[in-house]
This record gives C-alpha cells, structure tokens and sequence, in this order.
C-alpha cells in the first residue's frame, strides 16, 4: 500500500490518517463508510469522503483475510449488558467467538442476562433459582455479589417484584447533595433546611 499523502488535498491514494480508528471500528462491525467519515471528521481528519470509501473497499475485496483484533474489554462488556436483540448480526456473532472460547465468561453472561429479565420483567420469584445457578459455577466475583444480595433476600425479591422503588427519594437525596456542593459543603443544616425548605 502506498505512504499516505497530505489528507488536506483529499486524494484517495494511500490510508487515510485516521487508520487506526477506522481498523477498531471495523473490527466492531460496523463497516458504513459514510457513517465512518462522519465519526473521523471531527477527530481532525481533513481528507474526504473518497478516500475513506476507497480504503474500506480494499479491506472488503482484500484477497488476504483481515485479520480481527481481539474485542476490548469495554466492547465485550457492552455486548454482555446490552439487550440481546439490539446487537448486530456481526456484533452477536464475534461475542460468540468470545464466549465459545471463554466458559467462564459464558456462564457468567448467562447470569447477567437471567438478572437482567428478572429486574426487567419483574420475576423476583425467580432470584432463589438464580442463586442456585450461580453456585454452581466457579465464579468467585459472582458469588460474592449474590452473597451480598442473599444477605437482603427478601427486600431485593420485593424489588423485583413490585411496582414501587425509591426513585423519587433518590432523587430529593441529588438535590440535597448538589446543594451541598453548590455551598462547598461548609453551610450549617440550618442554612441548608431553609434552602431545601424555601426551593422551588
């Protein structure tokens, strides 16, 4: 492949500059050459639309297999805590190189997402199950966050259960504290009754 040329005069020989973004974000799946431009331009890229299609056109028509590089750990944490549905046919099918190649990894996936259907779906009659399961995988990490929870049985399964939650009591409990970082923490409760008081 050719030395890439001043970006500036947006000709379509050589790579363009921005290279290794456009590498991980291929290796990601995605593979827009339009949506890629856009993501690049406000990096500071300065070469065109052109050159950028050119180069992912070689990567697409390459008689040699691109190699992937192995998924960040941030990328493969986003699979795992994403809904199922929302991945990509790619981004499902490199999580599954990931987790066939990873048991632990695996069983914990399966965990995570049975969690999530419980908290979204509301099936707190299901977390004794969930403990059961967990138990039976070697996942130190995991065991000791279900020991925490098990610890509170009951008001974690009425969480999961129930309609209610303390959304609206957290959020009086963000005003307290922005008003406390706005008075640098140094005003008395006097002064920050009459201010949480007095609000509008």
């Amino acid at each position: 492949m050719s030395t890439p040329v001043s970006a500036a005069n947006g000709s379509t020989t050589g790579p363009p500059s921005s290279t290794p973004h456009l590498d991980e974000r291929w290796d990601e799946g995605c593979t827009n050459a339009w949506k890629l431009w856009e993501e690049i331009v406000p990096l500071g890229y300065r070469g065109s639309y052109d050159r950028v299609s050119a180069y992912l056109r070689e990567k697409r028509t390459s008689p040699r297999p691109v190699t992937a590089q192995p998924s960040a750990p941030r990328v493969v944490t986003r699979w795992i805590l994403g809904r199922p549905e929302t991945l990509t046919e790619i981004e499902q099918l490199r999580l599954k190189v990931v987790l066939v190649n990873c048991p632990e990894l695996d069983a914990l996936t399966g965990h995570v997402r049975c969690f999530a259907q419980m908290l979204t779906g509301r099936q707190g009659e299901r977390l004794p199950q969930w403990f059961d399961a967990v138990r039976q995988d070697d996942l130190p990490s995991l065991h000791t966050l279900a020991a925490g929870i098990d610890r509170d049985r009951d008001a974690v399964i009425a969480g999961l259960t129930l309609p209610w939650n303390s959304g609206v009591v957290e959020g009086h409990v963000n005003r307290i504290k922005m008003l406390m970082r706005q008075m640098f923490e140094r005003a008395g409760f006097a002064l920050l009754r009459k201010r949480v008081l007095l609000a509008p």
